[in-house]
């Protein structure tokens, strides 16, 4: 059992939430853009959002600057 993030595999855990996930993987960033199979994840749902076996996960940074 797997799933796919940013073009990579990773072991499926079950019950597993975005948040979960994020800490796991080592995403530390404050400002990401989430979208499992192509459905974007609001960022108040990250918590609660359970990850599916065999998912396609994207994270994206967003970067501010001037």
């Amino acid at each position: 059992m797997a799933i796919e993030v940013n073009g990579r595999t990773v072991e499926w855990k079950d019950n597993e939430t975005v948040t979960q996930l994020l800490q796991r993987i080592g995403y530390v960033f404050p400002l990401v853009i989430v979208k499992i199979n192509d459905s974007i994840i609001p960022r108040k749902d990250f918590s609660q959002a359970i990850i599916p076996d065999q998912a396609a996960i994207k994270v994206i940074h967003m970067v501010s600057g001037g």
